[in-house]
């Protein structure tokens, strides 16, 4: 009774991931407009410095009254960019578990799709074009970027079934997937990897080579790595014994975490550095992302990367 009840909670927070994304969204604007910055308007629209002698019909006055300085606002009628989202979807993705999700409680797959949902409702609120890719154990999903309201609705109920899927793929091959992405997306566009970087299979090469993949073609890759930091890298657990389970592989270790702490995050901390350096040396944007915390730095980086990629 209590594991159906938990499918239910899961199930019941994203019935409507819309309406959750907008909420995040909202969120986040209200904090644009309380901080010192300029950028978006509560619709989104682009602003740009006001020059003497253009003329004031474009004017924001209420950013005006807010910051004192000209700001015209600027609509785009186009689509202008083209955004490929790639979610991992293997077991992994799926610590810690959680029996409630919520804005508060989430684990990697729960973070990973809101997370998406909200930068899908940024992009059609720009009239940008976004596909969706889905991989686990195979390539589970492919969508090519499109920007209509069908298009929308599609994505979000492939989103909506992935948290509350009660058996998630054991094992995966991340780089193999990323290379079949890779030969997928034909023109030019922004591509955001959302994953945890764990996988069944240890050659950490073949997923850098695949990484690189990803960048041919002229695409801006964004790689965001989900990870829950207190006990996936500072193995912060009570000092009991413990059984710790590989959920993709199914081995497992019984052990007092402080008996290998150090040399956990010491392994971790070398993966990591390992990780940020490869992506620098490919050009891609690396960006850890705690899935404890909020989605600010989710779609703070979207907006810098946006501007960039344009």
């Amino acid at each position: 009774m209590m594991k159906l009840q938990s499918e239910l909670n899961k199930t019941a927070l994203f019935q409507n991931l819309e309406l959750l994304a907008s909420q995040v969204v909202e969120g986040f604007i209200s904090g644009i407009h309380k901080s010192p910055f300029h950028g978006f308007s509560a619709e989104f629209a682009e602003h740009k410095i006001y020059n003497i002698g253009e003329s004031t019909k474009h004017i924001d006055w209420k950013l005006f009254a807010k910051t004192d300085k000209l700001y015209t606002k600027r609509y785009e009628e186009e689509t202008n960019l083209r955004c490929h989202i790639i979610l991992d979807n293997s077991a992994s993705m799926y610590y810690p578990e959680v029996k409630n999700l919520g804005f508060d409680n989430l684990n990697k797959i729960g973070f990973g799709v809101l997370a998406i949902a909200a930068l899908m409702n940024i992009l059609k609120r720009q009239r940008d074009a976004v596909g969706l890719s889905v991989f686990s154990e195979a390539y589970n999903f492919y969508a090519p970027e499109k920007g209509s309201e069908r298009h929308h609705q599609m994505l979000l109920s492939k989103l909506s079934e992935i948290c509350t899927d009660p058996r998630p793929a054991t094992q995966t091959e991340t780089y193999v997937h990323l290379h079949l992405i890779a030969e997928k997306i034909k023109r030019r566009s922004l591509i955001f990897l959302f994953t945890d970087m764990f996988q069944t299979a240890t050659d950490d090469e073949q997923l850098f080579d695949a990484l690189r993949h990803l960048k041919y073609n002229k695409h801006e890759v964004v790689l965001f790595h989900l990870l829950d930091r207190e006990t996936e890298y500072h193995f912060d657990f009570e000092n009991s014994p413990r059984r710790f389970l590989d959920v993709e592989t199914g081995e497992h270790i019984d052990l007092y975490s402080d008996s290998i702490k150090e040399a956990y995050e010491k392994g971790v901390d070398a993966y990591f550095g390992a990780l940020k350096l490869k992506c620098a040396q490919y050009r891609i944007k690396y960006v850890e992302v705690d899935v404890k915390s909020n989605f600010s730095k989710v779609l703070n980086t979207y907006l810098v990367e946006r501007q960039n990629f344009l």
